[in-house]
C-alpha cells in the first residue's frame, strides 16, 4: 500500500530534496506541495493525505497554526520539521500539543550524514507516523502550555556538543496559581503500595502524554519519578522547563550525582545514558555519554535495568506511548527482580509500539488509557 503524502515548506529547495527522497522508496507517493501553512491546511483538507511534514516558520500561517487548523478540520497524522536549538525545540513542543505526532531536524546533516541511512531514516519515520493515531482520545485537551520566554542566547551547539540554556526566574510554588489538572477520577485497586522509584518510558506522542500523566499527581507524591523521553539534546531543556511551570511536582532535567527525592521527577538528558544507583536505599544519578551501539540516547531499558538491579521488587515501570519496542527488556528485568509494571493501551496511544510489546510479552500487571495513569499513580502509590 502507497501512503500520500502532502510536503509543508516554505523552501522550495527543501520541498524537492524531500519529495525526492520520499518518492524514491516505492512505498511513498508525494500528492501535493505547499508553500505556507494556510495552503497546506487547504490541500490537507482537499488532498486528505496520509501524512503531512510540516515546517514551523512559513509566511501567511505557521506551522503550528496550521496544525491546529488541520486537526480541526480533518486530523491527520502530521511530521514537524524543526531546528535542534533552544527554540526550534519549543515550537516543536507547541506543535506535538497542537497535535502533531513527531518531528525530525530540518538540517538533514543532523539525521544523518550517509545519503543512504538519510533515506531510510526518513522513509521509516513517515511510514510510521503513517500508522498513527492523531487527534485526541482523550477527556479533555491538556491547558496550553504558557509561553516561553524566548532564549537569547547563543544558539546551542548540534547534538554532539549540546549547550544547556539557562532556565528562566520560576515562579514559587506558594504564590503561583497551581495549573488546571486533567478531570480526577478515582481508580484505587486495592491499597496503595510503597515503591522506591516510579520510572516512566516513552517516545513518540510521550510529550503530551507524559504532560497528561505528570499534572495529574499532586505536590506531595510520595515517590521520586524518573522520565525517559526519547527526544535530542537540545530538546530536554526546554520540556522539563515546560513540565516543570504545568505540574504541581517538580520536574527538572536529571544532573548526573544528584539524589532522587518524593515528588521530584527528574528526565534523562538527551543524546546520554541515565542510571540510578542505590546509596543506601535512595537512588543516585548516574549521567553516561551516548553509547553509539544503542539506537536510543536515552535508552528506556538502560535506566529500567538499572533499576532493576539497584531496586529489585521496589520499583513501578510505566511504558507510555512510542514506536518501536526500547523498555521491552528492561521492564523483564525489573518485572523478573519482582517489580510492577504498567503500560498504556492501544485506544490512547499515539503509536501502539513501545507498550504493545510490553503487553505481549506478558510483562504488563496493568493496562491503563492514558487519562487513568495519573489519577491511578496519585491512588495507588504511597
Amino acid at each position: 500500500m502507497t501512503v500520500s503524502v502532502l510536503v509543508v515548506d516554505d523552501s522550495g529547495f527543501f520541498r524537492k530534496r524531500l519529495t525526492e527522497i520520499l518518492t524514491a522508496s516505492g512505498q511513498i507517493k508525494v500528492v501535493g506541495v505547499a508553500t505556507n501553512g494556510r495552503e497546506g491546511v487547504e490541500l490537507a483538507e482537499k488532498l486528505r493525505p496520509d501524512v503531512i511534514t510540516m515546517d514551523y516558520e512559513m509566511p501567511v500561517m505557521d506551522g503550528i497554526s496550521a496544525v491546529r487548523e488541520i486537526m480541526k478540520r480533518h486530523p491527520a497524522p502530521v511530521l514537524m520539521f524543526s531546528s535542534l536549538t533552544y527554540e526550534g525545540a519549543r515550537v516543536t513542543l507547541d506543535a506535538l500539543e497542537a497535535g502533531a505526532v513527531d518531528f525530525l531536524p530540518k538540517n538533514f546533516e543532523e539525521i544523518a550524514r550517509d545519503s543512504s541511512q538519510l533515506q531510510k531514516i526518513l522513509i521509516e519515520r513517515v511510514l510510521d507516523v503513517a500508522g498513527s493515531r492523531p487527534g485526541a482520545k482523550l477527556s479533555a485537551p491538556p491547558p496550553a502550555a504558557p509561553p516561553t520566554p524566548s532564549y537569547r542566547g547563543p544558539a546551542p551547539a548540534r547534538r554532539s556538543a549540546p549547550e544547556r540554556p539557562a532556565a528562566p526566574d520560576r515562579p514559587s510554588r506558594s504564590s503561583a496559581p497551581e495549573p488546571e489538572a486533567p478531570a480526577r477520577r478515582s481508580i484505587r485497586r486495592g491499597p496503595a503500595k510503597h515503591y522506591s522509584v516510579v520510572a516512566i518510558g516513552t517516545s513518540t506522542g510521550g510529550p503530551v502524554a507524559l504532560q497528561r500523566v505528570l499534572m495529574a499527581l499532586p505536590a506531595g507524591f510520595p515517590a521520586p519519578v524518573v522520565l525517559v523521553q526519547h527526544m535530542p539534546a537540545s530538546f530536554t531543556p526546554a520540556f522539563a522547563e515546560r513540565l516543570n511551570k504545568l505540574c504541581r511536582i517538580e520536574v527538572r532535567q536529571a544532573e548526573d550525582g544528584e539524589m532522587l527525592k518524593p515528588g521530584v521527577a527528574l528526565l534523562a538528558p538527551g543524546g546520554k545514558q541515565m542510571m540510578i544507583e542505590n546509596r543506601g536505599g535512595q537512588g543516585r544519578v548516574r549521567i553516561l555519554p551516548g553509547d553509539d551501539r544503542l539506537n536510543y540516547k536515552p535508552c528506556v531499558d538502560v535506566t529500567f535495568g538499572s533499576l532493576a538491579r539497584s531496586f529489585p521488587g521496589k520499583t513501578l515501570g510505566l511504558i507510555l506511548t512510542g514506536m518501536g519496542s526500547d523498555g521491552k527488556e528492561g521492564c523483564r528485568l525489573m518485572k523478573q527482580s519482582g517489580s510492577d509494571i504498567w503500560s498504556q493501551d492501544e485506544k490512547t496511544s499515539v503509536i501502539y509500539g513501545m507498550p504493545m510489546a510490553v503487553a505481549k510479552a506478558g510483562l504488563s500487571d496493568e493496562i491503563l488509557a492514558l487519562d487513568d495513569i495519573g489519577p491511578r499513580l496519585a491512588d495507588g502509590v504511597s
